[in-house]
């Protein structure tokens, strides 16, 4: 499942770093903490690893 928007890539990407262990869990804040419960370490890769060329900074939610 690619990202939607760079917001949302970066935010995967904290996420991962934090289960991996590179990062505290303490420091995730907003859509990175709910990433880091509700997703898994693939789950993360795929989204923090979607290219970010042409994507938008964020997405309207619908």
């Amino acid at each position: 499942m690619p990202a939607k928007s760079k917001a949302q890539q970066k935010a995967a990407g904290a996420a991962l770093s934090a289960k991996r262990g590179d990062t505290r869990k303490g420091d995730l804040q907003g859509a990175s903490k709910g990433m880091y419960d509700s997703m898994s370490e693939d789950e993360l890769e795929d989204l923090a690893s979607t290219k970010r060329k042409g994507k938008p900074e964020h997405v309207k939610k619908d």
